[in-house]
């Protein structure tokens, strides 16, 4: 929505590795460890599609905050504002982009709705991963599979700071869309719109 964008970019600094590195049992489990391109998502969105879809999102790594409107009430588009999401999650290592999968998005959007009625400021831990900042992580730890949902946009890392970590993961595993993750230690959820599994 034009008018909907609040941002501020800052220089890219030295990334931080240590939320990359924690295991992603995810990548095992959707069958893309043994070099298998991942399943073709279907992340059935219904309940939510009646209101618009909105999203405030913050990525701390880069220092900008979004609030869009990306969707509206009639099931139709914002091309602008699905670029800004695109752009907030692009890879942090090298700023390459990609198109960020409608479905994940969609996802993340019906899970902001289940806590506190939507509308929170949700703070982005990966979104994008290009090959390149992938190999390089792969280097530091075998335990970063060589394919992941995160290499297509297919898969989002977040926390929601005016909520309990657990609840968000409990509000996840209710609606049963796709993948979800919990990794209490790196405090972030996984969601990703492969078929629905948690770990």
């Amino acid at each position: 929505m034009k008018g909907a964008l609040a941002g501020t970019v800052l220089l890219m600094s030295a990334p931080s590795f240590a939320s990359e590195l924690i295991p992603q049992p995810h990548e095992e489990a959707s069958g893309m460890a043994n070099g298998e391109p991942a399943e073709e998502p279907r992340v059935e969105i219904k309940g939510d599609m009646a209101k618009e879809g909105r999203l405030r999102l913050y990525r701390n790594r880069t220092d900008e905050r979004i609030d869009v409107v990306f969707r509206n009430a009639y099931g139709e588009y914002d091309p602008e504002a699905l670029a800004a999401i695109n752009r907030i999650m692009r890879c942090h290592y090298n700023g390459e982009e990609t198109g960020i999968d409608i479905q994940v998005i969609e996802y993340l959007n019906a899970l902001d709705n289940r806590i506190g009625g939507g509308g929170n400021e949700i703070n982005i831990v990966s979104g994008y991963r290009s090959r390149e900042y992938n190999d390089l992580l792969r280097k530091r730890s075998r335990r970063v599979a060589k394919h992941s949902f995160h290499l297509t946009g297919q898969a989002i890392d977040f926390h929601i700071p005016s909520a309990k970590l657990g609840k968000v993961r409990h509000a996840a595993l209710k609606l049963g869309y796709g993948g979800v993750g919990y990794y209490p230690k790196g405090h972030f959820i996984h969601i990703d719109s492969g078929k629905f599994r948690y770990w």
